[in-house]
């Protein structure tokens, strides 16, 4: 996925890293992790 405008970091305790990969599939990078989760989200 290109990035436009560069990339950002974002803190996360150890617990909720630990949450994000338990959700993620095997290979999957924690920005498509989070992206996943946000578009469930939709309303």
């Amino acid at each position: 996925m290109p990035y436009k405008t560069g990339i950002t970091t974002i803190q996360l305790t150890p617990e909720t890293r630990e949450k994000l990969k338990a959700v993620g599939k095997k290979g999957e990078t924690y920005e498509t992790i989070l992206l996943r989760l946000l578009s469930s989200h939709k309303k």
